[in-house]
């Protein structure tokens, strides 16, 4: 167990160490530039899985907004499955905007 994790008192504090990534989705309209943020708890909410992952923009804003994320027991299996759900979903920020001027 790493060092940092000693500091908590109690899990309702739900400390975490955070990983910053950035991956670019191909648009039409262009490259969308999406920060992940990976956070590693001290102490897990669900069982084991340690690790939750999470961009900063939503996808598939036209019909059901969306803000790909994964959970996973290790940094590696959160981003790989936060990226899957990236990659299942378009961004559609473009046809929103167009259909509100309308």
């Amino acid at each position: 167990m790493s060092d940092w994790k000693y500091v908590q008192r109690e899990a309702s504090e739900q400390l975490a160490k955070l990983h910053f990534f950035s991956v670019k989705k191909q648009h039409a309209s262009g490259p969308v530039e999406m920060r992940i943020t990976v956070y590693e708890y001290a102490t897990p909410e669900i069982g084991d899985l340690q690790f939750f992952a999470q961009t900063d923009v939503e996808l598939n804003q036209g019909t059901a907004p969306f803000r790909p994320c994964g959970w996973s027991n290790t940094l590696m299996g959160a981003l790989s499955e936060c990226l899957r759900n990236v990659r299942k979903f378009e961004y559609e920020e473009e046809q929103r905007r167009s259909a509100a001027q309308s």
